[in-house]
C-alpha cells in the first residue's frame, strides 16, 4: 500500500489548492458540500446524479407502501370510490330501514362515522410519513442542485481564468511581434536613407 498513499496525498493537495484558489478559504473551513465539490473538481469527475432514484432504492417496503397509499388517498379515484361507498351506504341503510323498519346502521349512521374516523386516523399518519419523506427528498435534491451549481460556477470561473491567461499571452505575443515589425521598419528606413 505504500504506492497508494502518494496518490491520496496528491488528491488532497489538489483539493487544498482548489479550495484556496476557487473558494478563497482554507480546506478546513469548507463545509461538507464544498469539500465534496472540491473533491470532484480535483478528480475531474461529474457530480450530477439522480437523487430521487438513489433515495427510492434505499426505501423500505413500508415506506414504499406509505407512498402508494398517500398517492392513492390523494387521487380523484379515491375520492370517487369514497363518494360511491358513502352514497351506497346511506341509500342501502335508508332503504332497509324503510322496508324492514330496522337496519344494521340506522340514521344518523353511527357505524359509518366510526369507519370514517378510523379511516382518517389511519390515513393521516401514513400521509404525514409520505410528506416527511417527500420533504427529505426535496431537501436532498436542493442540496444536490447546490453542489452541481457550485461546481458549474467554479468550472466557469476556471474557464474564464484560462481565457484571460490566453488573451494576455496573445496580447504579449502581438506586442512582441509589433515591436519586431517596428524594429524591422526602422532598420529598413535607415537602410533606405543610407542608399539615397
Amino acid at each position: 500500500m505504500p504506492g497508494h498513499k502518494p496518490k491520496v496525498d496528491t488528491m488532497n493537495q489538489k483539493e487544498i489548492e482548489l479550495s484556496e484558489k476557487l473558494f478563497r478559504k482554507k480546506y478546513g473551513q469548507l463545509g461538507q458540500q464544498e469539500r465534496h465539490v472540491a473533491h470532484h473538481l480535483a478528480e475531474r469527475t461529474h457530480i450530477a446524479r439522480n437523487v430521487a432514484q438513489d433515495i427510492s432504492e434505499k426505501m423500505t417496503f413500508g415506506q414504499k407502501l406509505a407512498d402508494k397509499v398517500a398517492a392513492f388517498g390523494g387521487s380523484w379515484t379515491f375520492i370517487s370510490i369514497f363518494a360511491v361507498v358513502l352514497v351506497v351506504w346511506v341509500v342501502l341503510n335508508s332503504y332497509v330501514l324503510l322496508i324492514f323498519s330496522t337496519s344494521f346502521d340506522p340514521y344518523p349512521y353511527i357505524l359509518l362515522n366510526l369507519f370514517l374516523s378510523m379511516l382518517a386516523a389511519i390515513q393521516a399518519p401514513i400521509i404525514l410519513m409520505s410528506q416527511n419523506r417527500q420533504a427529505y427528498k426535496d431537501r436532498m435534491s436542493a442540496e444536490h442542485d447546490y453542489e452541481v451549481n457550485l461546481k458549474s460556477e467554479l468550472e466557469i470561473m476556471a474557464l474564464h481564468e484560462k481565457m484571460d491567461l490566453l488573451r494576455e499571452k496573445q496580447w504579449s505575443e502581438l506586442i512582441s511581434i509589433q515591436q519586431e515589425q517596428l524594429r524591422l521598419l526602422s532598420q529598413l528606413m535607415e537602410d533606405l536613407k543610407k542608399n539615397l
